[in-house]
């Protein structure tokens, strides 16, 4: 039901509003806020909760989801003109790696291990990029390229958990 109210942090909340606000925590992946308020007797209450309640709902989800929930993310290193491509919270992040301030072979480089790293697991390349800047970026790429499909597969989500956990903590509620 549209119009029912959720309290969280002291306020009260329409669910459509809810779900509006905490939806792009996961980048495109609206049903994990949804999940978490499908059991309407255990509804957080704090982002801590919060946090933890989204965190769960993509651990326990199949394999199909979670690699449904890595595909909705961008590739990094996309160029200053095509930043507008991405949601709001994935050009602030990109940028504040100066990812969009790439020369043009850092780019071509980027570039190369995306489209390798996407050929070998399917999805792209994600990874937290706050405090890191484009060098530990690519960095890291080049390290993670040579993983396994299993230990890639978990430490991309857990880098969609990093990156969700940032997102929360931005929030001005």
């Amino acid at each position: 039901m549209e119009n029912e109210i959720i309290n969280f942090e002291n306020k009260n909340f329409k669910k459509s509003k809810f779900i509006s606000l905490f939806e792009s925590i996961y980048e495109h992946s609206d049903w994990v806020i949804k999940n978490v308020i499908e059991d309407k007797s255990n509804i957080p209450n704090t982002l801590n909760e919060l946090r933890s309640a989204m965190k769960k709902v993509v651990n326990k989800s199949s394999d199909n989801l979670k690699l449904r929930l890595l595909r909705a993310h961008p590739e990094l290193g996309i160029k200053k003109n095509q930043l507008s491509s991405l949601t709001e919270s994935s050009q602030e992040e990109q940028k504040s790696a100066g990812l969009d301030q790439c020369s043009e072979e850092e780019y071509e480089e980027i570039k190369s291990l995306n489209k390798s790293y996407k050929e070998k697991f399917q999805f792209p390349f994600i990874i937290a990029v706050k405090g890191l800047n484009r060098l530990d970026i690519i960095k890291s790429m080049k390290k993670r390229v040579d993983n396994n499909y299993k230990e890639e597969f978990l430490t991309a989500i857990n880098e969609v958990h990093k990156i969700a956990k940032i997102r929360l903590d931005a929030l001005e509620l």
